[in-house]
């Protein structure tokens, strides 16, 4: 190497590199002098603003302290503004919100409608002056002062809140409640608030206030399932928002803070109190003098009657619910928002099934300790016939059948049954009703007894809790054999086999999940048992079956474009377990269930400390599921599925299949006639025979009712006393006190209990 390159090169290259050197140290001092330079210039320059002393404390401290802190919580609202502007991402957020939907029964009758219209509204200049009044006198007097946040009113709110002890006025701008109605949920957490104040702003931005306060006109909610004033008005008052009068312009200002409590149709006295709020409001801001509103005082607003006009409420809003997905997948281009909407609803069936919960709550709900009940009746297809949502739309909107999340009991057993006869079991198959252990939970049987050798047939009749938790281990132990923990593989496969029947709930890993400790809806759990006289197919929950446009052009059909059922489970093993759920109604858990010549299948379920109480169970036509409990779990006064629920059931299917072909469940055929009364034991089996189908109370006798019944038994005592001796006998022979003692302590009920699983899982 060293001959490669000549000397004189090894000179250049050492040239080279110290000349470089040298040329960056250079560079180098050169920057750090001139940089010096100039911070000694900008220190000469920034002297000549010093403050010191006591003007630099007052003034200069506190702009900096307060420049430093903008600038810290400006970046705090600007994170707190992205969970906000999300909402806002899509181009259509005006449109979604947009939804006008008229729906007609299953035969093309009109029964309500939901959303609003808003681009065929009233123009806000056609509104009648004293709505306007009334409205920003009640809700925003400040509306058009503020940037969508009224500061002032919100400060004075508080105040006046913190001096009462309680909510007196809210704080919220019209500008915030309308983001509230189109992008937020009603739920009261700080969230939601930041949320909604940042929607506001932005709402401020993009629109006039002219045109926010026609959106709020238009799309707030009225109660009595209407939107908007002019719906409001049409529904209240029979006539066009245009043409209300002072009076009636004051109640529909005072539906705004609480539409469900001041809905005249419901309470006339609290609406026209609200009325009076308004109308004082209005003087107030100054809008109106107290001799203007003086005659509308005097001469209050009278609403329709709507008491006879009951609206499916809850199936309504799960329809409407239903209707904004199904629009969503529309294609982009479509833009149509006005529909007129054919659903699976029969009027008839839906009125039956409120009318069933309503007399079972009022006749024993007291007794029971129950609240509260949901039921959904459902075609084979998946259609849903009637759905009630809760006891009372008016007090609660919450849908029962479609949002709350239940314990479901016994009455998931058929899933189990199902995922065994899949693995190899069949309705003979022999399990031992034993004790059994799974880590440290022991599931027990009623009463702590067992019953030895059973088959799958008699274990699901008696409804034995034991049994579907050894299925669930030999399941497993079948699949893997080897498997250290076979009973976590046989739950999955429950949960996968629910998952083919339907069931979307969490359905998480526990132990006791094979006698049904987690939670699922009504609505899934009714749809689900479909599968079974569907001859193993499982449909899709629905209740829209067309869809048309304003002008009536189709849209959309459910046979044509509608999710097609699905084998879920093999036809055999549904005729099986078709079989196998008929004793359960025939001589099992549900006997109150029984219908007459129509073949009926089912399960009861009950769950700890009897919080809920369910009865699901089909026909041939269709399938139903009826729960009973409370909105705040507290235990029920020993409710089973087999009580009230199975009861509230065999009304409501009774009138289901009045003028229907009754179809054969298979499995089961076409089903058997009741046993008549012989006539000659008629009178004798008079009290069984009515407490056969009727729950009565349940069989635990307060000390109030004990002591009642001894005030009864004494006064029948006095009268026979007095009466001549033929008259004694004839009470005596007549004398209520047995029957009485049959209403408070039910054979059948007992039976059900000796027959029920467990005390706390049936």
């Amino acid at each position: 190497m060293r001959q490669i390159i000549p000397p004189h090169w090894k000179q250049r290259v050492r040239n080279f590199f110290l000349d470089l050197d040298a040329r960056i140290d250079s560079s180098l001092f050169s920057s750090a002098k001139g940089i010096r330079e100039l911070y000694e210039r900008y220190s000469t320059f920034m002297d000549r603003f010093y403050v010191g002393r006591w003007k630099r404390w007052v003034f200069i401290e506190p702009l900096s302290e307060a420049a430093t802190l903008g600038l810290g919580g400006l970046v705090v609202m600007l994170t707190l503004a992205i969970p906000a502007f999300r909402e806002t991402a899509d181009e259509d957020w005006l449109k979604k919100s947009d939804l006008a939907v008229s729906f007609l029964d299953r035969y093309g009758n009109p029964i309500g409608s939901r959303g609003i219209k808003h681009n065929d509204s009233i123009p806000l200049e056609d509104f009648p002056d004293v709505l306007i009044k009334a409205t920003l006198a009640t809700e925003d007097r400040r509306f058009y002062e503020h940037f969508g946040i009224d500061i002032a009113g919100t400060a004075r709110a508080l105040v006046t809140n913190a001096q009462a002890g309680g909510v007196r006025q809210g704080g919220s701008s019209i500008t915030q409640q309308l983001a509230k109605n189109l992008f937020l949920s009603n739920e009261r957490t700080i969230e939601r608030k930041v949320n909604e104040a940042f929607l506001a702003i932005w709402l401020e931005w993009r629109l006039t206030k002219n045109e926010i306060l026609k959106l709020y006109l238009d799309r707030a909610y009225m109660g009595g399932g209407t939107f908007g004033v002019d719906g409001a008005a049409h529904f209240y008052f029979n006539k066009s928002a245009r043409d209300v009068t002072l009076a009636e312009a004051a109640m529909l200002a005072g539906l705004f803070k609480a539409p469900t409590k001041y809905a005249p149709h419901i309470n006339l006295p609290a609406a026209r109190a609200r009325a009076n709020v308004v109308l004082d409001n209005l003087v107030d801001a100054g809008f109106m003098t107290e001799g203007q509103v003086f005659g509308a005082r005097r001469n209050p607003a009278f609403a329709v009657d709507r008491r006879d006009e009951a609206s499916p409420n809850y199936y309504l809003d799960y329809a409407f619910d239903e209707m904004r997905k199904l629009v969503d997948t529309f294609p982009k281009s479509y833009t149509e928002r006005v529909f007129v909407v054919r659903l699976a609803i029969d009027t008839n069936v839906q009125k039956a099934a409120e009318d069933a919960v309503e007399n079972q709550l009022r006749q024993f709900g007291r007794d029971y300790h129950a609240t509260q009940a949901a039921t959904v009746v459902a075609d084979l297809d998946g259609g849903i016939r009637a759905m009630v949502g809760g006891r009372d739309y008016g007090a609660s909107q919450f849908n029962r059948a479609t949002d709350a999340y239940r314990q479901p009991g016994s009455s998931f057993k058929p899933y189990v049954y199902t995922t065994a006869l899949l693995n190899g079991y069949t309705p003979n198959s022999i399990v031992v009703d034993g004790p059994v252990c799974i880590g440290n939970w022991c599931p027990q049987n009623y009463g702590h007894s067992y019953s030895g050798s059973v088959t799958l047939t008699q274990a699901i009749t008696r409804s034995i809790n034991v049994v579907p938790v050894k299925l669930s281990i030999e399941i497993g132990r079948r699949d893997q054999p080897k498997a250290p923990n076979p009973a976590k593989i046989g739950r999955a496969k429950i949960v996968e086999v629910a998952r083919r029947f339907g069931l979307k709930a969490p359905l998480p890993d526990t132990p006791s999940l094979p006698i049904g400790s987690d939670e699922v809806t009504v609505l899934e759990h009714a749809v689900a048992y479909a599968t079974f006289p569907n001859r193993g197919k499982a449909v899709t929950p629905h209740a829209v079956l067309e869809v048309r446009t304003g002008a009536g052009d189709l849209v959309w059909r459910w046979d044509r474009d509608g999710p097609k059922p699905r084998q879920a489970i093999p036809a055999s093993v549904a005729a099986d377990m078709a079989g196998m759920m008929s004793h359960v109604v025939s001589e099992g858990t549900a006997r109150r269930a029984a219908l007459d010549g129509i073949p009926t299948a089912g399960k009861t379920g009950t769950t700890n400390a009897y919080r809920d109480a369910w009865f699901v169970g089909y026909t041939g036509n269709f399938t139903c599921a009826v729960w009973y409990g409370n909105d705040d779990y507290s235990p029920t006064n020993r409710m089973t599925g087999g009580s009230l629920p199975a009861q509230t059931w065999h009304d409501i299917m009774l009138a289901a299949h009045q003028g229907v072909e009754v179809r054969e469940i298979p499995g089961i055929g076409m089903g058997q006639k009741l046993p008549p009364q012989h006539v000659s034991n008629a009178q004798a089996n008079a009290a069984a025979k009515v407490l056969e189908t009727k729950p009565g109370p349940p069989p635990v006798l307060t000390k109030r009712g004990a002591d009642v019944l001894v005030r009864v038994e004494k006064l029948l005592d006095d009268a026979a006393r007095t009466a001549n001796k033929s008259a004694a006998d004839d009470s005596k022979a007549a004398k209520p006190s047995s029957a009485t003692s049959a209403l408070a302590f039910p054979q059948n009920y007992a039976e059900e209990n000796v027959n029920a699983s467990a005390p706390r899982k049936n």
